[in-house]
């Protein structure tokens, strides 16, 4: 759980610009998404 944590801490966006966060969102979702899509293809 600690490592959980400090995962979460470190993709963490704390830019006020709000373009920058959506960007950084959707590029964290988008990886998110391609290794749920590889983990599925592989078992």
């Amino acid at each position: 759980m600690n490592e959980l944590l400090r995962l979460a801490r470190a993709i963490r966006c704390d830019a006020t610009d709000p373009a920058q966060t959506f960007r950084h969102r959707m590029g964290i979702g988008l990886a998110i998404a391609l290794l749920i899509l590889i983990l599925s293809l592989l078992g």
